[in-house]
C-alpha cells in the first residue's frame, strides 16, 4: 500500500490484499494427534497465533481428525476423507508437525495420514514443534526418518515442550517465553527453505 492509500484510502486495498496472500507461502499446522484428551489443539493454536503475528505467510491448522483416514490398506476402510486429505496437503507449502511422544515415537494416527501420501509431500519444507515428558525429543528423532524419505526437508531448530514445565498440571499449556522465541527461529528457517523448494517443484 502506497502512502496516498494510506492517507486517503483506497477502493482497491481489500484486493490488494487479497492479491499479497495469494503470493504467499500456504504454511499448514498439523495436529498429530486424534486421541480423546489430546493437547495438540492447545499447541497447534499457540503456534499459530505467533505464527500470524509474523505476517510472513497463510497459516492454516490441519486437524488429522477431521479427514477420519482409517488405517492404509485396511479391507472395507472407509477412506472417502483421503481426496479431501490429499487436496490439504498439496495446497501448501510447508509445514509445522505438532508431535507428541507415545512409546518414544510420534502416533499411529501421524504415521498412517503419512503414509496416505507421497508427491503431496515431496520438496517442501517443515518444522517440528514436540511435547512430552522429555520434550517429545525422541518422537521428533523418529518424524525427521520419516520425512526425509517423504522429501521434506526439516529443519534445525526444534521447540520441545516439556510436560512438566510448560504445562499446568500436565493439561493446560503455559509455555515458557523461551519457547516462543524457539517458534519463531524456527520459523525463520522455515520460510526460506518453503521458498526455495517452491522453485524445483
Amino acid at each position: 500500500m502506497n502512502i496516498f492509500s494510506k492517507i486517503f484510502g483506497s477502493k482497491e486495498t481489500p484486493q490488494l490484499e487479497e492479491e499479497t496472500n495469494m503470493t504467499k507461502l500456504n504454511i499448514g499446522i498439523i495436529l498429530g494427534s486424534t486421541r480423546e484428551g489430546r493437547l495438540s489443539p492447545q499447541v497447534g493454536n499457540w503456534v499459530k497465533e505467533l505464527a500470524d503475528n509474523r505476517g510472513d505467510a497463510n497459516y492454516t491448522i490441519i486437524d488429522i481428525a477431521d479427514y477420519k483416514l482409517p488405517l492404509l490398506g485396511e479391507k472395507d476402510g472407509d477412506a472417502s476423507g483421503a481426496a479431501a486429505w490429499s487436496e490439504a496437503i498439496a495446497a501448501q507449502d510447508g509445514f509445522v508437525f505438532i508431535v507428541q511422544e507415545y512409546n518414544h515415537s510420534i502416533s499411529a494416527s501421524l504415521k498412517n495420514a503419512l503414509d496416505y501420501l507421497r508427491v503431496e509431500w515431496n520438496n517442501k519444507a517443515a518444522g517440528i514443534v514436540s511435547y512430552g515428558s522429555v520434550g517429545g525429543a525422541r518422537a521428533a528423532e523418529h518424524l525427521r526418518g520419516i520425512l526425509g524419505e517423504l522429501l521434506i526437508a526439516d529443519v534445525r531448530v526444534h521447540p520441545a515442550l516439556s510436560l512438566f514445565t510448560d504445562f499446568e498440571n500436565g493439561a493446560v499449556l503455559k509455555a515458557a517465553p523461551v519457547q516462543a522465541d524457539s517458534v519463531n527461529q524456527m520459523l525463520d528457517q522455515v520460510i526460506p527453505w518453503a521458498g526455495a523448494l517452491k522453485t524445483i517443484r
